[in-house]
């Protein structure tokens, strides 16, 4: 690793407006008797369940640049939305009632009990003082939609809205990953492991992050993105955002973005990402028995809680790499736990009927 490199990705990190919202940086831990379970490589865990904000999560420190952007912008409300369960809303009702700004959460439902019941994130975020309306269909363009209605209303209503990861914002969420980078990194250097291989679950922002920063600081570790939604496109989806990101912290290897544009030259490629889509099972937001399974096991073995639909797929994904010999026996490997625990409150019937 480039000493250098990584001094110069921290100092363009440094430049960029931030709130602190979150616990950074996050602990990276060994799980001695999960790893001794499974026969197979040491693991390591990046807790990034432990940001602190609202039962913490990756999206905390997303929300640290995104929301500096509304916060510059004048903002005085935001108005996003998901899935009924989603960890992202969750996080951000917690950041903005921590900022004073007003928050409406548009949200749709991914399982028929989503319509009527109120637990788990569906709670905490309610709890947080964020207004919620569960809209009446499992359709994401309807959804982008009834934002956007949202926002154009309240903003001829006088209000100063802002709508974050937006095209010309998403970039921010990916920066946001591209610190826990050059975290990983330099911890892996102080605990004297050499990982090759890095397991985490993500479809778009995190992954993308997580690739731009370990090239930016010439690591060799690869990440390996297990995809919790089936992709289409994804890998070009990623580079794309990453490639965004570079020109924002100006790491573009030419002489400028205009040129890189112009000559189509990319500081990352769709061949830099490998994402996994084979541990989703039926769709997003349903649980898998080999998640289920894999959540037991760290629960049991270490006393650390995962999501039963995100999280989990991931952690399902490097047991049974582990199994199957695909991973070296000698060498470390890094979990990255993104958080998500408070969705267990919102799966306990699937939960329970996998303990039986």
């Amino acid at each position: 690793m480039n000493s250098g490199l990584e001094n110069k990705l921290e100092m363009a990190l440094a430049d960029l407006p931030r709130v602190p919202l979150g616990w950074l940086n996050t602990p990276l831990e060994p799980l001695p008797r999960f790893s001794a379970t499974l026969g197979g490589p040491p693991i390591w865990i990046k807790r990034d369940d432990l940001t602190g904000l609202a039962f913490g999560g990756n999206k905390t420190r997303m929300l640290e640049y995104s929301l500096a952007e509304g916060v510059k912008r004048g903002a005085d409300t935001v108005i996003s939305g998901a899935a009924v369960q989603s960890n992202y809303c969750r996080q951000l009702a917690a950041a903005c009632a921590k900022l004073g700004l007003e928050l409406h959460l548009l949200l749709r439902t991914e399982r028929e009990i989503d319509k009527t019941a109120i637990t788990g994130n569906n709670l905490i975020q309610r709890l947080l003082g964020a207004r919620v309306t569960v809209l009446p269909d499992n359709d994401r363009d309807k959804q982008q939609a009834a934002i956007a209605a949202k926002a154009e209303e309240l903003r001829a209503a006088g209000r100063n809205v802002y709508v974050p990861r937006q095209a010309d914002t998403v970039d921010l969420d990916v920066i946001a990953y591209v610190q826990t980078a050059l975290e990983v990194v330099r911890q892996c250097r102080e605990q004297e492991i050499v990982p090759r291989q890095m397991y985490v679950c993500a479809a778009d922002t995190t992954q993308a992050g997580l690739v731009l920063g370990l090239k930016a600081v010439g690591s060799p570790l690869q990440v390996r993105g297990i995809n919790p939604s089936f992709k289409d496109g994804n890998e070009e989806h990623m580079a794309q955002m990453a490639n965004q990101a570079a020109e924002r912290l100006n790491l573009v290897e030419c002489a400028s973005a205009r040129k890189r544009r112009e000559e189509d030259v990319a500081f990352l490629t769709a061949a830099d990402f490998h994402n996994d889509d084979s541990f989703v099972g039926e769709r997003y937001c349903v649980p898998t028995p080999e998640g289920l399974s894999a959540l037991r096991l760290l629960a049991q073995q270490e006393g650390i809680l995962t999501d039963p639909v995100y999280t989990s797929k991931a952690l399902a994904a490097l047991m049974a790499h582990i199994r199957s010999g695909a991973l070296p026996a000698h060498e470390p490997v890094i979990f990255v736990h993104t958080g998500g625990a408070p969705a267990l409150f919102g799966y306990t019937d699937d939960i329970v009927a996998s303990l039986q």
